[in-house]
């Protein structure tokens, strides 16, 4: 099975790159963000027909 580029050149970047600390990521509850996005969604595209 043909490769692209030699093996020998494998994982050099990643290796090579410096570790990075992972950034602690903050989603809101679930339920809160049904809600918000069922406002977007539903209710002000109904306040957008009213006009």
């Amino acid at each position: 099975m043909p490769s692209h580029g030699s093996l020998t050149k494998a994982g050099k970047v990643r290796n090579a790159t410096p570790k990075m600390p992972k950034k602690e990521k903050h989603k809101e509850v679930p339920r809160v963000r049904n809600k918000l996005e069922y406002e977007k969604r539903v209710l002000k595209a109904s306040q957008a027909k009213a006009r």
